[in-house]
């Protein structure tokens, strides 16, 4: 008892020490975000310029500004469909003046799939998921292809031989492509791009037959393209014109979501100032018209919301890749 009674006090000491650390913590992240931003954001995507994330962060920029009162610069760092800017992310200064782009299913599948991923999806620290895409399969205007039957068709009739380009590996292109395959019991060769950007020239090049894309690229090539289906329940406002794979007897619903995540020890304060900023600058309605006329859907999970849906499209993936059996 006595010795028990000698060590006491020192671990009271010790304890007292701590909680006023932690305190003192607590004190200077509230305090850090009351002045924040004291300087320009850095907001950075993971993929070419002139794809969805960078046509999103562009129309976000000046509402960004004016909501935060200062500069908000992008910048890209392509490479790994993502994978590369995410890795880096998660070894970053985490005091908020980096803020990068991120996509679902991206973030999820490439840690499950890949031994090399360089991140754990929990490691990006989520603060708002603002929009969403459908996924589109498209070929050029001059295809033989008229149809999403014509597809399937050349595609049976030369197992592998159609080459579907996308944006990334492991991505809701890839993801799209693996889908369209089991459903329509055919197979494709997807060849993957290190963004939209990127990909939308190789299918216009003639370097693949047909793109897993996204529904933003329906306005954007206008005429250069011919949409054979949309992954939707339903025609979408504004794309009545373009009918659903659904329509045609293949059940692919499916699409990427976008958000922008900080490095995993930002403050909470932060990052819940961040949410705060991105959920005004998503009720701007000269926005979200914008949004619409690209052909995204607006979002609004702040980051406990955004967390909870990660984690529920993570069961959803891994069941898919276990019944496709690639795990």
């Amino acid at each position: 008892m006595k010795r028990i009674a000698k060590f006491a006090l020192p671990l009271i000491a010790l304890s007292t020490m701590v909680a006023a650390c932690g305190g003192n913590e607590a004190a200077q992240s509230d305090e850090a975000a009351e002045s924040y931003p004291e300087r320009p954001v850095d907001y950075i995507i993971a993929f070419d310029a002139g794809g969805e994330s960078d046509i999103t962060a562009r129309l976000q920029q000046e509402p960004l500004q004016d909501a935060l009162g200062t500069e908000v610069t992008v910048s890209y760092k392509p490479g790994g469909g993502g994978a590369l800017a995410w890795s880096e992310l998660t070894r970053t200064e985490a005091d908020g003046y980096t803020i990068m782009g991120h996509n679902l299913p991206h973030i999820i599948l490439q840690p499950m799939m890949r031994e090399d991923a360089g991140y754990e999806t929990g490691q990006l620290k989520q603060v708002y998921i603002f929009q969403s895409t459908p996924n589109i399969l498209a070929v050029p205007a001059d295809s033989d292809i008229k149809t999403l039957d014509d597809f399937i068709a050349a595609a049976k009739e030369n197992p592998g031989g159609l080459s579907v380009g996308g944006s990334g590996d492991f991505s809701a292109n890839h993801v799209g492509t693996l889908l369209l395959n089991d459903e329509a019991g055919i197979e494709t060769t997807y060849t993957p791009f290190s963004g939209t950007g990127a990909a939308v020239p190789a299918l216009l090049g003639g370097h693949v037959d047909a793109l897993m894309t996204y529904t933003p690229m329906i306005d954007q090539l206008g005429d250069q393209i011919r949409t054979l289906a949309v992954a939707t329940d339903e025609r979408l406002p504004g794309l009545e014109d373009y009918p659903t794979f659904a329509e045609q007897g293949i059940d692919l619903v499916d699409g990427a979501y976008r958000g922008v995540a900080v490095p995993p020890e930002t403050p909470d304060a932060i990052v819940d100032k961040l949410a705060e900023t991105f959920a005004e600058v998503n009720e701007d309605p000269e926005l979200a018209k914008q949004f619409e006329e690209q052909g995204f859907v607006l979002e609004n999970m702040g980051p406990e919301e955004a967390t909870e849906f990660t984690a529920e499209r993570t069961e959803v993936y891994q069941d898919l890749f276990e019944r496709l059996g690639m795990l």
